[in-house]
């Protein structure tokens, strides 16, 4: 039942992206300083969520590395204290 609901989700995104980029077809001018090119809008919108996305992801590892990182400590901690009771109580 969860890979049917997955897979109609799927579907409608897929005709959600198919109708966005056929009533979005208008070509762009995108200057680069440099270049120059015309690209179709549904194309820049997709490339500019695209590479939001990953600057997302990318800030969010450093978060996430911290965490890890302080979580592991923690567990030292508490292991080292865990064993120093259990040492004591004889």
């Amino acid at each position: 039942m969860r890979k049917l609901v997955y897979a109609i989700v799927i579907l409608i995104c897929v005709l959600l992206g198919v109708s966005f980029a056929t009533l979005n077809a208008e070509p762009v001018r995108v200057d680069f300083y440099l270049l120059v090119r015309d690209v179709p809008l549904s194309l820049l919108l997709m490339v500019t969520l695209l590479i939001g996305a990953l600057l997302g992801t990318l800030a969010s590892l450093g978060w996430g590395v911290r965490a890890r990182i302080e979580a592991g400590r923690l567990r030292r901690i508490e292991r080292t204290r865990s064993l120093a009771t259990t040492v004591q109580e004889p």
